[in-house]
């Protein structure tokens, strides 16, 4: 399974998207610090659930990094986060 897949299944069970979109964007990393050699470090997400309706900016991007800690702890090195209720 590839990290993105991962970053699905895991953004998937935990919030329940009305959308949900991952990019892989490590090419354009490459030979930057924390771009791995294999790849799969840095990543576009674009979430959009009802969770996040009521919460601040900050507290959305906790709940997510909260939510991909293993992750993070496996290599993951950054994300690019659009983070929206519905109706946003």
């Amino acid at each position: 399974m590839t990290r993105a897949e991962r970053l699905h299944d895991i953004l998937t069970g935990g919030f329940q998207p009305a959308f949900l979109e991952i990019i892989d964007e490590s090419a354009l990393h490459a030979g930057h610090a924390g771009a791995g050699s294999g790849g799969e470090t840095h990543y576009r997400v674009t979430l959009v659930t009802p969770v996040f309706g009521g919460l601040s900016r900050v507290e959305r991007h906790r709940r997510v990094n909260a939510a991909l800690a293993g992750e993070f702890a496996q290599g993951l090195h950054a994300l690019a986060l659009s983070l929206k209720a519905p109706g946003e």
